[in-house]
């Protein structure tokens, strides 16, 4: 009997998430840890465009932006050929994705992030409708998924996407990655205020269940204070008591080469205690996946 494979011992198979693939421009697949398969990812940001300047971002800001409008043609093209390779079975012919464990090879989603936040795109509620099109002739279970930070939820363009997403098996999943404001300064290093965004948490969850996505760390080699931790159950409870639906929290760390070089992954034993936290202290299911080894 196949046995589904734990993540903190095959992490090898989960830290390649190159956006090149079959020459597409926008649309790349990756073993994800967080989804348990494969997930489609649907890059929107190659601009680089992002209202958030995290210290741990793993985007390779190396390579210049590219400033052109998407071209949402060649995206749903992408998007149909790459869903095809997934279903068929092709993928795993490739070399990067031939020794995924049969457990694995499944689509679980089509997700829409990228190089920044995607509800930045001045395109996005197209984006959304172009990949739900997509994601219509695809298994049952396939989720599409948004990725954000949350910041840009309260606007029109953005809600008008969302509702689009919302009927077509669309999920949220949106960051919170801290529990006081000065935190979340630290963290983000934004200029975005702290409260919009847990305004925007609560609004979104009040309207679908939602998943929280966290990702803690190490900061010149301190995990997050007890105090933090304790404050980050408080918001989450918050946004329950406000009458939002939380799905499930996703407990993570580092596991690439982050912005910052006095970042690090927080030790298995670290996520895993923060997880047991969470879930005693809201009731709230959770999810973990682990760093680098």
């Amino acid at each position: 009997m196949n046995e589904t494979p734990d993540p903190a011992r095959n992490r090898s198979l989960f830290e390649a998430h190159g956006r090149d693939f079959l020459d597409n421009r926008y649309v790349y697949p990756v073993l994800s840890r967080r989804a348990g398969g494969i997930s489609i990812g649907v890059n929107i940001n190659r601009d680089k465009a992002c209202n958030f300047d995290c210290v741990y971002c793993q985007v390779d800001r190396t390579t210049s932006p590219d400033s052109e409008a998407v071209e949402l043609p060649r995206l749903a093209d992408e998007l149909r050929r790459l869903v095809d390779e997934v279903l068929s079975g092709r993928i795993y012919e490739e070399t990067k994705f031939r020794d995924v464990p049969e457990p694995l090879r499944r689509l679980c989603d089509i997700a829409i992030s990228g190089d920044g936040e995607p509800t930045m795109c001045a395109q996005f509620e197209q984006v959304v409708a172009a990949c739900a099109e997509v994601r219509a002739k695809c298994p049952d279970d396939v989720k599409l998924v948004l990725i954000t930070n949350a910041t840009l939820l309260h606007r029109e363009p953005v809600r008008r996407g969302v509702e689009i997403l919302d009927r077509n098996r669309g999920e949220i999943w949106a960051k919170l990655d801290a529990g006081t404001e000065a935190y979340y300064r630290q963290i983000a290093r934004s200029a975005v205020p702290w409260q919009q965004i847990l305004d925007n948490l609560s609004e979104a969850a009040r309207q679908r269940p939602i998943v929280i996505q966290t990702l803690f760390t190490r900061i010149h080699d301190a995990p997050p204070l007890a105090d933090e931790q304790q404050a980050y159950c408080d918001r989450l409870g918050e946004i329950v008591a406000a009458g939002g639906r939380i799905k499930l929290v996703q407990i993570h760390t580092t596991a690439r080469r982050p912005a910052e070089p006095w970042v690090r992954s927080l030790a298995d034993a670290e996520v895993d205690a923060v997880a047991e936290l969470v879930r005693r202290r809201t009731g709230l299911p959770v999810a973990v996946s682990y760093g680098a080894l």
